[in-house]
């Protein structure tokens, strides 16, 4: 890349690369969405985007102490209240711990985190770190795989409910709600990114960034999928159905 793009044509290479590299083109979501994991597979996946779910907020945070805009704070800040919450069984969080209660996970369990794999830790506090060092500009470009989830929510939503007897809509009460904050938010986010990558380093940076916040969700699945479907070799210390109820 060597020419500067205008916003619309960088616009375009961001939503390309999410084309090409946004986790629902992995096979385990595939596995997912088409009714074809175990009960264990699934709750294996639920527990580990706990972690995920409970860092957003976190990587928010350290995005939002970042910013000398005040105007710039009282937007960002609503992806912290949009997760944690306004008080006690509020929020996003909240509502991830109900789909991993009603797959008969305890919570002190799931919030813990023993059971995590590897990747899944190290692949998420990667991302916080990207957004704590990097500049600004890139820290907000990473969160344009938002851009890309309202298709995969609605997958998930279609998919789960009609392949899983064990499913309920209740426990996906998360995702209802990301379908209408999450386009909130990536439109925000990428006019924030058309207006201030102004040279070919800059796009180029913000590129990159959404490059890496796809690797992050892609590398989660590729643990998911080693550990728990294709060879199924969970790693020690991570979970194995059973696990939870001795700890």
């Amino acid at each position: 890349m060597t020419t500067l793009l205008s916003p619309a044509a960088l616009e375009a290479a961001l939503r390309d690369i999410g084309h090409r590299r946004y986790h629902n083109l992995h096979p385990f979501h595939a596995a997912l969405h088409g009714g074809r994991l175990s009960r264990d597979q699934v709750r294996a996946w639920a527990l580990n985007r706990y972690f995920y779910q409970a860092m957003i907020p976190v990587k928010d945070a350290t995005i939002l102490a970042r910013m000398q805009d005040p105007a710039l704070r009282r937007i960002w800040r609503q992806r912290i209240v949009d997760h944690d919450g306004t008080g006690d069984g509020d929020g996003g969080l909240e509502r991830w711990l109900k789909l991993t209660d009603s797959l008969d996970f305890p919570r002190d369990y799931v919030v813990s985190t023993r059971g995590l794999l590897p990747v899944t830790r190290y692949a998420v506090q990667a991302y916080v770190e990207f957004v704590r060092e990097r500049s600004l500009l890139e820290a907000i470009a990473s969160s344009l795989t938002e851009m890309f989830a309202p298709t995969i929510i609605s997958e998930r939503l279609a998919g789960m409910l009609a392949n899983y007897d064990f499913i309920s809509p209740q426990a996906l009460g998360y995702f209802d709600k990301r379908l209408s904050q999450a386009p909130r938010d990536a439109d925000f986010a990428l006019d924030y990114v058309k207006q201030h990558a102004t040279s070919v380093a800059l796009q180029q940076s913000v590129l990159a960034a959404l490059a890496f916040k796809c690797d992050v969700l892609w590398a989660q699945l590729d643990g998911l999928h080693h550990a728990y479907v294709t060879p199924g070799l969970p790693p020690p210390g991570a979970w194995i159905p059973g696990m939870e109820l001795a700890s």
